[in-house]
């Protein structure tokens, strides 16, 4: 009937998807923070400290690849209850299109302002691959995912044994280089922006490399939303499977991550680098699934409530967080306030990471505790459902 409000229905909040996503932030900020600050441009040389160098070794080993794995996870995850979500009676390829749309938008300006890096863009061109694979059964999504990381690994390793021909060429950076790129994002807006999209034509090429490894994440995610694989009530921490995921991860994650690490950042010189990345494709994924089970089963635990309480309102506006680390950070770094690029080490930036991602932790479960969403969220909901979508308070 015209004129009649009806109700939009959003998916239920699932709090352990929540923490999971808080506790994710932490690993995101860590691979972006080097970037942002200028770290290679002090990590090229020999003369480099032994804490900066552990520091490289550690963020590669241990987070690397490990946490954007983790998040592709959560959004293919979440697409079931997108998809079964009722808005008004807007159809899901619709509600489906808008979201990505906006989510594509609000990486172009991340890019192009603050962080070249920017996976939103990624993440919108995978999502609308996602929606035309979604017909797929869940052995379907999982065999697809399975022989996508079986062919990236197989093309990275023949590039790596064809690059063990060559020369080695050394870990020495262009001067020039150096020189240009601090000036850059030391200087006013105008040169931040342009280095920006400098630096995206490069990045660009990364993630059609990697595009791949994060759709896997994502249909991986699919499958296990449909399954129901993160459901707290059938998983338990000393059931065979947690157990099993926890010891394989461990295991093979943690021994492939030191490889990785072995390859980019020494003992190994710089021609082992494409077989480093072979070995993190493969083994990447089993890491990110041992850290979801072990935060997983210690929510099953003694202090699950208050991980929850501390993670879970993190979690809710993971995309404000975000972008609010980028812009932290590139106030720190940049023209754009301190302009600090290139004069803080790794071991420096790593606790900075830690500081800030606290910060951020500590202001959602506090000033922030009774807001449903970020500004974000709100704007990506405004764009995806219309104006009926704007949230309200969080309800007590």
């Amino acid at each position: 009937m015209r004129g009649t409000l009806t109700r939009t229905v959003s998916p239920p909040r699932l709090p352990h998807i929540d923490v999971l996503r808080g506790f994710a932030l932490l690993g995101i900020c860590m691979v972006n923070a080097p970037v942002l600050a200028g770290v290679w441009t002090l990590t090229a040389g020999p003369a480099v400290p032994p804490w900066d160098r552990t520091a490289t070794w550690l963020i590669t080993a241990l987070f690397t690849t490990k946490f954007y794995l983790l998040f592709a996870f959560l959004f293919g995850y979440s697409f079931v209850f997108q998809e079964a979500a009722a808005h008004d009676g807007v159809p899901f390829a619709r509600r489906h299109a808008r979201r990505l749309a906006g989510l594509f938008l609000l990486g172009l300006a991340h890019a192009v302002l603050l962080y070249p890096g920017d996976i939103l863009m990624t993440y919108a061109v995978l999502g609308a691959l996602l929606y035309v694979l979604r017909g797929l059964g869940t052995r379907a999504l999982l065999y697809t995912a399975g022989a996508l990381v079986l062919f990236l690994t197989a093309v990275f390793t023949v590039v790596g044994v064809l690059a063990l021909s060559l020369d080695d060429p050394g870990q020495a950076a262009d001067q020039l280089l150096v020189a240009r790129q601090t000036s850059w994002y030391r200087g006013d807006a105008g040169a931040i922006v342009h280095a920006n999209v400098a630096a995206y034509r490069q990045a660009f090429t990364g993630a059609l490399l990697y595009g791949p490894h994060l759709f896997t994440a994502m249909l991986t995610g699919l499958a296990a939303g449909r399954r129901g694989w993160l459901d707290p009530a059938r998983r338990t921490p000393k059931s065979p499977v947690c157990r099993r995921w926890l010891a394989v991860g461990l295991l093979i994650g943690l021994s492939g991550g030191v490889l990785t690490a072995m390859c980019s950042n020494g003992p190994f010189d710089a021609r082992y680098y494409y077989l480093g990345q072979a070995m993190d494709i493969l083994t990447a994924p089993l890491l990110s699934a041992a850290y979801a089970t072990v935060l997983l089963s210690l929510l099953r635990g003694r202090r699950g409530p208050v991980i929850a309480a501390v993670l879970a309102p993190a979690g809710r506006m993971t995309l404000s967080h975000y972008l609010c680390q980028s812009a932290v950070l590139a106030f720190v770094f940049t023209g754009y306030g301190l302009a600090r690029y290139g004069t803080v080490g790794p071991a420096a930036l790593a606790c900075g990471c830690v500081a800030l991602w606290a910060a951020q932790l500590a202001l959602s479960a506090g000033p922030l505790r009774r807001v449903r969403y970020g500004p974000a969220e709100v704007l990506l909901r405004r764009i995806t459902g219309g104006r009926q979508a704007a949230p309200g308070p969080v309800s007590r």
